[in-house]
């Protein structure tokens, strides 16, 4: 079992926490979480695919990705009190799920002979978009419309990954630097409330 392929189910399980636990103060039953969690985890990684013409889609191939994410709808059944009372969970939770599939989607972007700059959007795409249809299906507005660092932290790592790749740094340790730092900018900018300018 590649580093990839634990990084897609860890970011694929990351996500199906974030997506169940959003449902909280939304009146929905376990069903509801559930299948939340499942769009959540399946929604960036499928418009990827679909984007690319990559067929069949990730989750559809690869039946561990589904078993992912019964193991994080069900770890937030399991614990449902605790981490909805830590806010800062669902941030961490959120935050490695946008750094696992960022750095994800564009290894399988490149892997499918895009160019660089494709790859960069198409990893930033991954990485986003299950949010942002986990917050349209909880009636938020998604946090990539909001006043924070988010699509921008997606991005850097994508840029950086490209970078270190440029200079040699070998596949698994690029990988590992670049999720780190798409986490570090995501929660740094939330503890000390940074964003981009906004138009006036």
């Amino acid at each position: 079992m590649t580093l990839q392929y634990i990084l897609e189910l860890a970011g694929t399980y990351f996500f199906a926490v974030s997506g169940a636990v959003a449902v909280q103060d939304k009146d929905q039953d376990w069903f509801g979480a559930a299948f939340t969690g499942f769009i959540t985890a399946i929604g960036g990684g499928s418009l990827r695919d679909i984007l690319l013409g990559s067929y069949p889609l990730v989750w559809i191939d690869d039946v561990l990705l589904i078993y992912a994410i019964i193991a994080g709808v069900a770890t937030t059944f399991l614990f449902f009190r605790v981490i909805a009372k830590l806010r800062r969970t669902f941030l961490l939770f959120d935050s490695l799920g946008i750094a696992f599939f960022t750095i994800l989607g564009l290894e399988k972007a490149l892997s499918l002979g895009v160019t660089a700059e494709i790859a960069v959007i198409m990893g930033m795409f991954t990485g986003v978009m299950g949010g942002v249809i986990r917050d349209t299906l909880t009636n938020e507005m998604p946090v990539i419309f909001r006043k924070e660092v988010y699509a921008t932290a997606c991005l850097s790592g994508a840029g950086m990954y490209l970078t270190l790749k440029y200079f040699g740094v070998e596949r698994s340790p690029n990988m590992l630097i670049c999720i780190a730092l798409v986490v570090a900018i995501r929660l740094l900018a939330v503890r000390f409330k940074l964003s981009l300018p906004t138009l006036k």
